[in-house]
């Protein structure tokens, strides 16, 4: 299995930073990496990503995983399980705030291959973890 990850510690409650987190539309005011968000993110829903990271790509997922205030799962991928990425975003307690982790794990027959020609996602997944705290301790701090 590859994967990607990136963590942070927000100086905010859980509940304030999974709002943020499930307001998909908003990410591309805090991450420059986020070009459009479109749909709804709740149980069930299917969204579409376009990110920085692949200009002029589409990324649908579907919502697998809807649980207040703490993990949110988008599964998407290509039929037949040939490629599968299962991104999880876990907002847990932490002591003074919280603790955001967001993980892309992938899977499938076609996953060494495709691996090869993607970029590293690294950077984008620390730039959007970091947007995320930037964000929500920017608005704690405002009230």
């Amino acid at each position: 299995m590859r994967y990607f990850e990136a963590q942070v510690d927000i100086d905010a409650p859980t509940d304030q930073v999974w709002a943020e987190l499930v307001d998909a539309g908003s990410w591309p005011s805090w991450d420059s990496g986020v070009d459009a968000v479109d749909g709804q993110v709740a149980p069930g829903e299917k969204i579409t990503i376009r990110s920085a990271a692949a200009p002029g790509r589409a990324f649908p997922v579907r919502v697998t995983t809807f649980d207040a205030p703490g993990k949110l799962v988008f599964t998407g991928g290509m039929p037949l399980g040939l490629f599968r990425g299962v991104r999880t975003y876990t907002v847990d307690q932490a002591a003074g705030g919280t603790r955001f982790t967001m993980r892309e794990e992938y899977s499938g027959p076609l996953t060494g291959l495709i691996w090869k020609s993607m970029p590293d996602l690294g950077p984008s997944f620390r730039q959007f973890a970091e947007g995320l705290k930037r964000r929500v301790e920017h608005d704690t701090a405002a009230r």
